[in-house]
């Protein structure tokens, strides 16, 4: 019999009506001669109230009450779903990340998945019954409850695939697919009807909120398809995400990013010499602070540089006192800062093999005035810092330049 995994998101279980529209159409790929294992995200914002709450209690709760109270979001969409399913009659129990076997690192709040266990959801198979799996936590060697990051229930949902071997994991989402870009910035934008897993981590990490990417990587390393699609209109095909050596990739650019939350920081005229780089970049990750691109400019001298990078801008302010901190040390000329910076990125596997790429992009943001202050590379991404009141005009513009209106739906 064959096993398929769903995963539904919170506004796909926001209310009792979507839980039980969501509790006919699994009762009904059951009934088609299915087992079906479901993971749930928390209903609608419900995650976002509880934070809301825990800060009128403990604004700097422990790591691990925090974990207990929002995982708890995730438990009543499980137990919800289940019911559902109970009342048409269809055999379903619900199960935390931990009865499900879900083991995670001992590190609150963002723990990565090291072992799914499968015992407790076979077991239910076989009775069965549809399993409703918790989605975005586990448990710790020491049997605590532990979170995966924002977002991890779309990871819990492809390692529980993995490890069940399943043919494809299901995402359910409120969207119908994986588009060129944004339709919301470029109405002529278009679902594609695959996308590898390269471009799919690029696009999510880049700025797409459409999958996870720890979810994606965990994908590509364990060879699972994902069918990513909407779940109010079920009988639509959405978006596949799997091996590149499986599609037929014409174009040279497959999706356009665009991401507002980043700052740039500059420390200007620093030494130029070995062990700079790393007294900078070592401080930051030692405060745990994300660094993203990273440009070095040396002056005519020979002797002086400047470093740019981006952070978060969350992350903006911590950056900072740490970015002047080491700045002095290094009797830098001055520590800059710009919070109203965004990051236009291009992606396709298609690049790698037709050149001229970086250039075309080039020339039509210099045709619109569009100036751009940073750049970053790779095989298959050419990403510009562009100022952030530039970004959704840059985002038009290079969706036509690339043709990305025409690609066959």
């Amino acid at each position: 019999m064959p096993t398929i995994v769903h995963k539904y998101g919170g506004t796909s279980v926001g209310t009792p009506e979507k839980i039980k529209a969501v509790a006919e159409y699994v009762k009904s790929v059951r009934d088609a001669g299915n087992s079906v294992v479901v993971i749930v995200s928390a209903m609608g914002h419900t995650t976002d109230e509880l934070i809301d709450l825990m800060h009128k209690i403990a604004p700097n709760p422990h790591p691990r009450e925090y974990d207990m109270l929002v995982s708890t979001g995730e438990q009543i969409s499980a137990a919800l779903l289940a019911m559902a399913l109970q009342e048409l009659d269809c055999p379903s129990v619900s199960l935390t990340g931990g009865q499900a076997g879900v083991v995670t690192e001992d590190i609150y709040k963002k723990a990565r998945i090291k072992d799914i266990k499968l015992e407790r959801i076979r077991k239910e198979i076989k009775e069965g019954k549809v399993v409703v799996v918790t989605g975005f936590q586990g448990i710790d060697s020491k049997g605590d409850i532990i979170t995966i990051g924002r977002g991890g229930s779309d990871t819990s949902a492809v390692a529980i695939a993995a490890a069940l071997k399943a043919d494809v994991c299901d995402i359910y989402t409120d969207v119908t697919g994986v588009f060129t870009t944004d339709p919301r910035i470029v109405k002529e934008a278009r679902k594609l009807k695959t996308i590898s897993y390269e471009e799919m981590l690029e696009l999510a990490s880049l700025g797409a909120q459409v999958l996870h990417p720890r979810s994606v990587e965990c994908a590509s390393i364990y060879g699972i398809k994902i069918h990513l699609r909407s779940s109010t209109r079920r009988d639509e095909t959405g978006t596949i995400i799997e091996e590149a050596s499986k599609m037929e990739n014409k174009e040279a650019v497959r999706g356009i990013a665009l991401d507002n939350n980043i700052a740039r920081i500059g420390l200007l005229k620093i030494p130029d010499r070995p062990g700079t780089a790393a007294k900078i970049f070592g401080a930051l990750a030692e405060e745990k602070v994300n660094v993203d691109m990273i440009v070095q400019s040396i002056h005519s001298a020979g002797t002086l540089a400047d470093m740019a990078f981006t952070v978060e801008k969350p992350d903006l302010k911590k950056a900072m006192e740490i970015a002047k901190k080491v700045g002095k040390e290094l009797k830098a000329e001055e520590v800059i800062s710009d919070p109203n910076v965004c990051k236009v990125s291009l992606v396709g596997i298609g690049m790698v093999s037709q050149p001229g790429t970086a250039s075309k992009m080039f020339d039509a943001l210099a045709k619109e005035k569009i100036n751009i202050e940073m750049i970053s590379t790779s095989e298959i991404k050419i990403s510009c810092v562009i100022k952030e009141d530039e970004g959704k005009k840059a985002v038009q513009l290079l969706h036509k330049t690339f043709g990305l209106d025409k690609i066959p739906q």
